[in-house]
């Protein structure tokens, strides 16, 4: 656990839209997309960070992929996470019905941290 996240830790669970200013989807590339979660402040980066709920493997598991798939990124700067997955169909491909990966951000905002 990282330094002064004892207390973030024992919090009760919240919605991850709850504290969460942004959570966006978008291609990184016609192969990958990225999901950007941008906190409402510190102490909400801090609980998103060291939540259990938002560490790659289990966002890899929230979108039926293997560990090892979900690349995760801290940006405490930005108070935000960023996650990079494979996208299940190349962008624009047949079968693709989200070109942009707009619409792929769904299933975090039910996530508890």
């Amino acid at each position: 656990m990282r330094a002064g996240t004892d207390t973030v830790a024992q919090e009760t669970p919240v919605p991850l839209q709850s504290v969460a200013r942004v959570v966006r989807s978008k291609n990184a590339g016609p192969t990958q997309l990225t999901l950007d979660v941008f906190l409402r402040d510190a102490h909400a980066y801090a609980r998103a960070a060291a939540s259990p709920a938002l560490q790659a493997d289990a966002v890899a598991g929230l979108y039926g992929l293997a560990c090892g798939q979900v690349a995760r990124y801290e940006l405490p700067a930005l108070q935000a996470l960023k996650f990079t997955l494979p996208r299940r169909v190349v962008a624009g491909s047949p079968g693709d019905g989200d070109v942009y990966g707009a619409q792929q951000h769904g299933p975090l905002l039910g996530v508890e941290i």
